[in-house]
């Protein structure tokens, strides 16, 4: 008898299944059901579980196995395109556009997608969880435009992404590489990719057997880290900095 994900509680404050309980097909299916408030995502987030909703189901919650991960000093960026950065003006900020890159995000095409998971209920829930200081952008800025970002949640030293756009191209590869840089010089060594894709794999990402990757999203969710805006701690960060791979420091050259 085919083996069927848990159905979740009402009460948003209500425990996850364990990880181990995730269907093996599809990969990590966990959950059924539930809603997208903060108190869940977070407790989500916490175990390692994302949802990633599906058009005619109920809302789906998924803790796949293995997990792809940056190593945030692995990020991996082509020669080509890092010397094509030594003439780049562009400029990489953190929560200046929130509702404008998630929305970027959502309407992206994606290679073999007719459509995008990021729904209307996904982009309000995630713009509460921003205004609570829990979800963060980066935004990659050539003059006033927006080129480029990425989005996700962070909880203790832990970072969670989500999606990424480019308006031009490149940007979200500066978005990515800039957002590891940060994270690497603040002591965070993990960014969550979710699940393979080949341009992921392109940029340095890599498989963690699922029992690792929940014991580091415990300990680095442990750690105190106040949520709030990143606008000032991240600062103005400029993308030629990642055409050098000596200032450019943990970013690897491919």
């Amino acid at each position: 008898m085919k083996r069927l994900p848990a159905l979740l509680s009402p009460d948003p404050l209500a425990p996850f299944p364990p990880a181990e309980c995730a269907l093996d097909e599809p990969d990590g299916l966990l959950a059924v059901g539930g809603d997208l408030s903060p108190e869940r995502l977070l407790n989500a987030y916490r175990h390692g579980i994302f949802p990633w909703p599906s058009e005619g189901y109920p809302l789906l919650w998924w803790c796949p196995d293995p997990r792809t991960v940056f190593r945030t000093d692995g990020v991996r960026l082509g020669g080509k395109f890092r010397r094509s950065l030594r003439r780049c003006d562009w400029i990489v900020r953190a929560d200046t556009a929130f509702a404008e890159v998630i929305a970027a995000c959502a309407r992206a095409p994606r290679r073999g997608q007719g459509g995008t998971w990021i729904t209307p209920e996904m982009e309000a829930a995630y713009l509460r969880l921003h205004r609570l200081g829990h979800a963060h952008s980066v935004e990659v800025y050539a003059g006033d435009a927006l080129v480029g970002g990425i989005y996700g949640v962070a909880i203790g030293r832990m970072f969670f992404g989500e999606s990424m756009f480019s308006a031009c191209s490149g940007g979200s590869k500066v978005a990515l590489a800039a957002l590891a840089r940060r994270l690497h010089e603040w002591g965070w060594p993990l960014l969550d990719g979710q699940v393979e894709n080949p341009h992921l794999l392109g940029l340095g990402a890599e498989s963690m057997p699922r029992p690792r990757f929940l014991a580091q999203v415990a300990a680095l969710c442990a750690i105190a880290e106040p949520p709030g805006s990143w606008a000032e701690r991240f600062g103005d960060w400029p993308a030629s900095r990642l055409a050098d791979p000596a200032s450019a420091g943990p970013i690897a050259e491919a």
